[in-house]
């Protein structure tokens, strides 16, 4: 598996700790940045991990911000790509099994390193379930054309 991640200033911190997590687990990431604490605009980092996803030069993504909101949304604009926001383990392990989502949003600001760790490898090691969750799916995609 290789992962797209990246980050704007207010989640920085939390996307050296998920580095950090995925080199434990052997897993290869893209980091398209920031590397910086000043501020930058969020859509600059959280378009290119998606549309890395979404060209099939990762199989996920991982995008943070001080909520996780604004990257979520970036990240949604990209054809293809289901970002899901998640602060919760529960969360995580659902958004794999039945929405297959490839791109997880976080926000630094609204979890601390040792939750998001978790919340990064339940996501990261759980499989998509599919069956009736397909159709849903296939609805989506069938949406954006």
């Amino acid at each position: 598996m290789k992962v797209a991640i990246g980050s704007d200033h207010g989640g920085r911190n939390l996307k050296e700790e998920i580095k950090s997590l995925m080199d434990e687990l052997n897993i290869s990431y893209d980091d398209v940045g920031c590397e910086c604490s000043d501020s930058v605009d969020y859509p600059d980092y959280g378009i290119p991990v998606a549309e890395k996803v979404a060209n099939n030069e990762a199989d996920r993504g991982i995008v943070i911000c001080g909520t996780g909101i604004g990257m979520s949304i970036a990240a949604n604009k990209v054809k293809g790509i289901r970002c899901a926001l998640v602060h919760d383990l529960f969360s995580a392990k659902a958004t794999r099994e039945h929405n297959d989502s490839n791109v997880l949003a976080m926000g630094e600001r609204v979890i601390g390193p040792g939750l998001a760790r978790e919340i990064a490898k339940v996501w990261l090691t759980t499989e998509y379930e599919g069956g009736r969750h397909d159709r849903r799916l296939e609805k989506i995609s069938d949406y954006e054309g």
